[in-house]
């Protein structure tokens, strides 16, 4: 039996352990989420020179621990991509941070999923480049990622009455963040509207927005009381996004409203589905309020 192992990997997060040691956690190709231990990492800064910050794809070698839940230590490292350019944009390194937090919050230890590790490879490479505008990729990297994890809503018909996108006469239909669901004109009255607990409103406030702040006046606008408001144009460029080849839909031209809208209803969804609030996206709407430059 081997004492070590060794896989692609990129860093989700590290914490302080001990005045000299990290924990850093990954998202590796072979062996899904793990968490190892960097011994003296505080302390020699050339061991790891600049290969423990976020977002950076490399190469793991690690031996396994002697004693039973303890740690596999992390040996070496062989950068594959650093990413650098991400780090020097706030608003690229809030949203990678974003997509990140996803990641480590829905992946479970132990389990790969090399569909989702080739993925976010993937964006964060887009990311980096600067080739695709940030918010357009941020929206493929949610689409997909629910697509690949297996809870993408059904965004061609109302999930009440099977009613399908095209035969809703409404421009904008609403969206059900609890329940993941399209709901029509017809089933989004008082009385068949389903009971989710709580007002949508409230959901967006926990999940989607920092919480110390009110809604915005763009998310407002697009959000009532039973749902968050979507035209039926954007629907359809979100299945079609969740579908087809993700190269394909990074040349797709989405319109600022779509994007938008993409934006809203991803934002709102995904946190709410996992059942957490997301850190990063405090810091993302900072960013966008701030109107920084990408």
């Amino acid at each position: 039996m081997t004492d070590s192992f060794s896989t692609d990997a990129v860093l989700l997060r590290r914490i302080e352990y001990g005045d000299y040691d990290l924990i850093v956690t990954y998202f590796t190709r072979s062996m899904g989420r793990i968490s190892v231990i960097a011994k003296n990492a505080k302390k020699s800064v050339r061991r790891f020179a600049g290969a423990l910050d976020p977002f950076i794809a490399m190469n793991i070698e690690c031996s396994l621990p002697k004693r039973k839940g303890s740690l596999p230590v992390l040996n070496s490292v062989d950068i594959e991509n650093p990413f650098a350019n991400i780090r020097t944009s706030t608003a690229k390194t809030g949203y990678a941070s974003y997509w990140i937090e996803i990641i480590n919050s829905w992946m479970d230890d132990g389990k790969p999923d090399v569909a989702i590790y080739d993925l976010i490879f993937h964006v964060l490479e887009s990311l980096n480049s600067g080739k695709i505008p940030v918010e357009v990729l941020s929206v493929i990297f949610q689409i997909r990622f629910m697509g690949i994890s297996g809870f993408t809503p059904n965004l061609m018909g109302c999930g009440q009455c099977g009613k399908s996108l095209d035969e809703i006469r409404q421009h904008k239909v609403i969206f059900d963040l609890a329940a993941g669901r399209l709901i029509c004109d017809r089933c989004s009255g008082v009385n068949n509207f389903p009971k989710n607990g709580c007002e949508i409103n409230e959901i967006v406030l926990k999940y989607a927005l920092p919480e110390q702040t009110s809604l915005s006046l763009n998310c407002l606008n697009n959000v009532s009381s039973r749902g968050i408001s979507v035209s039926k144009g954007t629907l359809k460029q979100l299945s079609w996004m969740s579908n087809t080849d993700i190269r394909c839909a990074e040349r797709l031209k989405f319109s600022r409203t779509a994007v938008k809208e993409g934006e809203h209803l991803l934002e709102g969804f995904i946190p709410c589905h996992i059942g957490r609030s997301m850190k990063s996206l405090n810091f993302l709407h900072q960013i966008r309020k701030a109107d920084l430059a990408i």
